[in-house]
């Protein structure tokens, strides 16, 4: 093979940029439910049967298409006794405004590449913030998933299932609720 065709990205990797792209720019416009594979393929000037090709399904092509950044706060110089509610305001405004989590959510109950990016998401940012507030760094994986087991499924309960004391409870009745029990996790012990 010549330098030149090694360095030449090769046709498919540019037909998954494409779809990608048209994916995103679908998922953020229509949301999930109304996006379709058909218009993301005319979207991307493929053949609809190349996005099942390379993704499988509207689901997988959802997976590999969210990015999504939780664009946690910076915790470091917090007052300790106040992370837990910082973290659920921020995690109850997250998903009061963005259906893009919510739609990754709900996909990853049913498909396993959603679950794996949701896994992703959670564990790559979650444990790297619960790691500068533990105390003990070593623990952040466990407390980060802890963290994650509350603000999932809070987020299940309210907006994908819609269970009504979930759906009815003000964003700020929810933090002081949930804020003490992300607070232990972050911070205190299992006996505590």
């Amino acid at each position: 093979m010549t330098e030149a065709a090694q360095t030449r990205p090769r046709r498919s990797d540019a037909t998954r940029a494409a779809i990608l792209r048209a994916a995103r720019e679908r998922f953020a416009a229509d949301g999930y439910d109304r996006a379709t594979i058909r218009a993301i393929a005319a979207d991307a000037r493929i053949d609809p049967s190349m996005v099942m090709r390379y993704y499988g399904s509207k689901e997988g092509l959802f997976a590999a298409a969210a990015e999504f950044d939780l664009r946690l706060p910076e915790l470091t110089g917090v007052p300790a006794g106040r992370l837990g509610e910082l973290l659920v305001r921020h995690f109850v405004d997250r998903w009061e405004g963005d259906e893009t989590m919510v739609a990754l959510l709900r996909t990853a109950a049913t498909n396993p590449a959603a679950a794996e990016r949701m896994r992703d998401i959670f564990a790559g940012q979650l444990a790297a913030a619960a790691a500068r507030v533990a105390p003990d760094p070593a623990e952040a994986p466990r407390r980060a998933g802890l963290v994650a087991s509350q603000m999932l499924g809070l987020a299940l309960t309210r907006y994908v299932l819609r269970l009504p004391p979930m759906v009815d409870a003000d964003p700020a009745e929810l933090v002081a609720w949930i804020a003490p029990t992300v607070q232990r996790y972050l911070r205190g012990t299992p006996d505590a």
